[in-house]
C-alpha cells in the first residue's frame, strides 16, 4: 500500500531535505518522484546542465487541456550564519507554529498538494491537475523556463496556474520583475600616494552605487500611478545586496565586484532599465580609461524574472476567487515563477499559505492556521474540477 501523509508529516519530510539553492535537491525530487509512483503517477524530470539539480512536474485526471496547474519551488534560502533556536531541517511545533527552513517559503505549500495525491487519485476529476516544482527559484528563478518549456511539449494546456508563494492565502495578481546584474569593476594599482596616476575600482564602483541609489530616490519622488499604489514600495528600486574588492588600505584598487537587484513595475520595460545603468557604466568607463586604457567595467545580466501583470478577465483571478470568496486583490515586490507562466500564455494567480515576512529569516515559521486554511483550499480546488 502506498504511504499516506498528514500535510503537517509531509511537511516535516519534506523541510528534512536541505535544499539550499547552492546544493542539489535531488534527494527531495527522487522523494517525490517516489512518492508519485506509489500511486502509479509518472513524472517528468528536467535537469539542470550539470544534472545536479531537476524540475519536477507531473498531471493527475483526464489527459484534457482545461486544467490547473500548481506550481511550487523546491529550494529554499541558506541559513547559514543566522542564528535559529531549533533545528531548521527539523520541524518543530511551538505555540501553533511549525519552524523550519521553508516552512512558509515554500513547501508548506508543497506538502498540501503533495499531501492530497490520495484525494486526487480518488476523486472523479473532469480536468487534470498539474503538479509543477522547479529549482533555483530564490536565486532567480533559473529553473522554471525550461520546466515551462517542456510542460507545453508534453502535458495539454491548463486553463489556470495558481503559485503558491506565501501571500497569508490572499489573492496576489502581480508582482515587479527582478533583474540581477553582477558588475566587475577592474582598476589599475599605483600606491595611494600616486593615486592621480591609477585607477581605483573600488571607488569607481562607488560612483555606480551612488548613481543607483540615487535613481531610486528619483522614483520614488514620482507620484505614483493608480496601477502601481497597491506596491510596497510602489516605485521601482535598484539596490547593491554585495560589495567585494581592495587589496589593501594603501593600493588603489584593481578589482571591485558587487551584485545588482533591480525591482521594476511590471508596466516598465525591464532592459530600458538595463540599458540606463549600461550607459552610465559607459560615460564612467571612459573616464577610468583616460588615464589608463587597460582598466574597464564588465557587466553581466545574470537573471531576468518578468513580472506578473493584471489580466483583464483573467480566469486563474475567477477560479481562486470562487474558492477563497475573496474578492480583494494585492501585488507583490517580491519576484516568482508567475511572470514566467504568464508570459508563456497561461491565466496565472498567486495564492499560498504562510507570510512573507518569515520568509528568508531565521527561526522562519508557518501558522497552523495558514496551513489548515491551505488545506481547505486544496480541497475546494479539487471539488471545483470534480
Amino acid at each position: 500500500m502506498p504511504q499516506e501523509y498528514t500535510a503537517i508529516e509531509m511537511l516535516s519530510k519534506l523541510v528534512s531535505f536541505e535544499t539550499i539553492s547552492s546544493e542539489s535537491n535531488l534527494d527531495m525530487i527522487m522523494f517525490i518522484k517516489d512518492y508519485l509512483n506509489s500511486y502509479q503517477i509518472e513524472s517528468h524530470l528536467v535537469f539542470n546542465d550539470h544534472k545536479t539539480k531537476a524540475n519536477l512536474f507531473a498531471q493527475i485526471g483526464p489527459n484534457i487541456e482545461g486544467g490547473v496547474l500548481v506550481s511550487g519551488h523546491t529550494d529554499v534560502v541558506p541559513v547559514k550564519g543566522q542564528k535559529w533556536r531549533t533545528n531548521p531541517f527539523k520541524v518543530t511545533e511551538t505555540n501553533n507554529r511549525l519552524f523550519g527552513r521553508g516552512t512558509c517559503d515554500m513547501k508548506g505549500f508543497n506538502a498540501l498538494i503533495l499531501a492530497a495525491v490520495p484525494t486526487l487519485i480518488k476523486a472523479k476529476l473532469t480536468k487534470p491537475i498539474q503538479i509543477a516544482l522547479s529549482y533555483d527559484e530564490e536565486i532567480g528563478c533559473l529553473g522554471a523556463p525550461r520546466m515551462i518549456q517542456r510542460i507545453q511539449e508534453i502535458l495539454p494546456k491548463a486553463a489556470a496556474v495558481i503559485v503558491g508563494e506565501p501571500t497569508n492565502m490572499q489573492i496576489v495578481d502581480g508582482h515587479k520583475t527582478s533583474v540581477g546584474i553582477k558588475t566587475h569593476v577592474k582598476g589599475f594599482e599605483v600606491h595611494s600616494s600616486l593615486m592621480h596616476t591609477g585607477v581605483s575600482a573600488v571607488m569607481n564602483a562607488s560612483k555606480l552605487v551612488t548613481w543607483l541609489g540615487e535613481e531610486t530616490e528619483k522614483n520614488k519622488a514620482i507620484q505614483p500611478e493608480k496601477e502601481d499604489i497597491k506596491f510596497d514600495p510602489p516605485f521601482s528600486t535598484l539596490h547593491v545586496g554585495t560589495i567585494t574588492g581592495g587589496t589593501a588600505g594603501n593600493i588603489t584598487a584593481k578589482d571591485c565586484m558587487f551584485s545588482l537587484d533591480i525591482r521594476c513595475l511590471p508596466r516598465e520595460d525591464s532592459q530600458t532599465w538595463i540599458e540606463k545603468y549600461k550607459n552610465y557604466v559607459s560615460l564612467v568607463e571612459r573616464e577610468m580609461k583616460a588615464i589608463n586604457q587597460n582598466t574597464e567595467i564588465k557587466v553581466e545580466v545574470a537573471h531576468i524574472v518578468p513580472g506578473l501583470k493584471p489580466e483583464i478577465n483573467c480566469f486563474a483571478e475567477q477560479l481562486v476567487r470562487g474558492i477563497t470568496r475573496k474578492n480583494g486583490t494585492q501585488k507583490v515586490s517580491y519576484g516568482t515563477e508567475a511572470g514566467q507562466f504568464q508570459k508563456a500564455g497561461y491565466s496565472t494567480i498567486i495564492c499560498g499559505p504562510g507570510s512573507i515576512k518569515q520568509a528568508h529569516q531565521p527561526n522562519e515559521y508557518i501558522e497552523m492556521s495558514q496551513l489548515y486554511e491551505g488545506e481547505k483550499f486544496v480541497s475546494e480546488l479539487i471539488k471545483s474540477i470534480c
